[in-house]
């Protein structure tokens, strides 16, 4: 079975980051016997926001002037997540998260190779269903969705493990140059940035099995 190393800087908050795991899950559903080692890299666009978060509506008045101005970019964003089997619905969103504890979970989830289900749980929680992803209680009810244990997760998110590793990512990120995310890199070498169409990431894909199958020739 041939392999794949698949590395994604992304946020949880990034609309564009759900969209850009769905068309390479797309992708890789076309690639049935590939076998993939995936990983997440935690990049915060809001690094600065507060630990308890925004109001929605605050954030929208900050970064894009208010709802009227923001109307179209959300409705852009929801017509490209539908021609992707995803729904979008801001005009659930209460708050606008600080996203350390929710990438702290996707990394425990990763210890047990649950990391991109984490992710996407997380994704469909906050965009679809509006959740506040600032309450311990609801990232534990999303937790236990992919087969973590209560209290397993009560007792990691009262900690503070994970926290550095956020910020490691963060500064790697931006030693590397990654100003936007998502932001893709396939093993090791090839490197796709934002939500592009499946066909790019098939592109990609096919290209790096192609040199790791060259190299070991």
């Amino acid at each position: 079975m041939e392999s794949i190393r698949i590395d994604l800087f992304a946020d949880i908050a990034c609309p564009w980051c759900y969209i850009g795991e769905r068309r390479l899950e797309q992708a890789l559903e076309q690639r049935p016997d590939l076998s993939v080692e995936w990983h997440w890299h935690p990049f915060q666009l809001q690094p600065d926001m507060p630990k308890e978060g925004l109001p929605w509506s605050e954030l929208i008045d900050r970064k894009f002037g208010g709802a009227a101005r923001a109307r179209g970019m959300f409705e852009q964003v929801a017509s490209a997540g539908a021609g992707d089997g995803l729904e979008f619905r801001f005009d659930k969103v209460a708050s606008a998260p600080n996203t350390l504890d929710a990438h702290r979970l996707v990394l425990l989830a990763e210890l047990s190779g649950r990391a991109k289900e984490m992710a996407m749980a997380l994704f469909a929680a906050y965009f679809t269903e509006g959740k506040n992803l600032n309450d311990r209680d609801t990232l534990v009810a999303i937790g236990s969705s992919v087969g973590i244990a209560e209290a397993e997760l009560h007792a990691y998110l009262e900690s503070e493990v994970g926290a550095e590793e956020v910020a490691v990512s963060q500064a790697e990120a931006e030693r590397i140059g990654i100003t936007g995310v998502p932001f893709f890199i396939f093993n090791g070498r090839f490197a796709v940035s934002g939500a592009q169409p499946v066909a790019m990431f098939l592109q990609v894909i096919d290209r790096a099995l192609a040199e790791k199958e060259g190299a070991a020739t």
